[in-house]
């Protein structure tokens, strides 16, 4: 079984940084999503509102580097929990629970050009350097980290869209 999913868009507001009570820090953000096709008549493009939640180092890294309007990667898994309201309904949420985040534009371009390679980060501790402090891998897999030259450990946003030489040998079937 498989749950994993890609997605790039712009923050719709700041990211809200909160800690449980064991102090643990989690962040929430919403990242809007461009469909690929435009409605009706008028031309205009939809969009999706997905909202995207962090934990630990990354819930801080997020916080602090991240704002609203910033063009932004995310990678994780998709998860839909439940809780009963004050009036005794139940409520169902589908979120993404990210365990790597891609900042697409630098600070200082506040929603301008995009930066080169931007900067990575994942859930764990820091093990590299990078315009905002550091690359981190979660501790939990053998995932290469963004800093890593082999060519199995490719950054999947470098190509940004354009097409990849795949060979016959590279496919599982």
């Amino acid at each position: 079984m498989l749950n994993r999913v890609i997605l790039i868009g712009r923050l719709t507001r700041d990211p809200e940084l909160r800690y449980t009570p064991a102090g643990v820090a989690v962040t929430q953000f919403t990242l809007a999503v461009d469909r690929p096709f435009t409605s009706g008549g008028q031309g205009e493009r939809e969009a999706d509102f997905i909202p995207v939640v962090t934990w630990r180092q990354l819930a801080e890294t997020c916080a602090n580097y991240l704002r609203k309007g910033r063009l932004t990667a995310v990678e994780g898994r998709i998860q839909v929990r439940n809780y009963e309201n004050n009036e005794g309904k139940r409520v169902y949420v589908t979120e993404v629970i990210a365990d790597n985040v891609r900042f697409l534009e630098s600070n200082k371009d506040g929603g301008g050009s995009r930066e080169e390679g931007g900067s990575s980060y994942s859930g764990g501790t820091s093990t590299g350097g990078s315009n905002f402090g550091g690359n981190a891998s979660q501790s939990s897999g053998n995932r290469p980290s963004g800093n890593n030259s082999r060519n199995d450990s490719r950054d999947p946003f470098q190509d940004d869209g354009r097409p990849i030489d795949i060979s016959e040998d590279d496919l599982p079937f």
